[in-house]
């Protein structure tokens, strides 16, 4: 699935500690956890110059965060799965991308990143 014919916003790096994973660790310790947004919509701001007609992306980073903060899921999958609907019910965009990343996922002899990543389109 590609993005709309939509103007897009892109936000990279937000991060929030939270208790996401299959092993019992990452539900007692928890770990740290990235997320990278493309959010496309249609931009009427780019014509008014009026934060009205923008989208509050400030609004998706808070809901992000406390998402990550507050969710005691076992895969990465239904993060990225909760964190795009919520977004989505907000009613101004018509995609959302999400990439939800473990920088540090508990797996031996293993420095490296995983992460998954979904696109879902606003109902019509």
């Amino acid at each position: 699935m590609t993005l709309l014919p939509a103007d897009t916003i892109q936000v990279s790096g937000i991060r929030a500690y939270g208790y996401i994973g299959l092993l019992p660790e990452e539900q007692t310790l928890g770990q740290w956890f990235s997320v990278d947004l493309t959010l496309a919509y249609r931009n009427a701001a780019g014509q008014s110059d009026r934060i009205e007609d923008a989208y509050d992306y400030r609004w998706a980073i808070e809901a992000v965060q406390q998402t990550i903060r507050g969710a005691r899921f076992r895969l990465i999958e239904t993060l990225a799965e909760t964190i795009a609907q919520q977004l989505l019910e907000r009613n101004q965009l018509e995609q959302v991308c999400v990439r939800v990343a473990k920088p540090a996922a508990p797996i031996p002899d293993f420095d490296g990143e995983v992460a998954v990543t979904i696109r879902r389109s606003a109902q019509a």
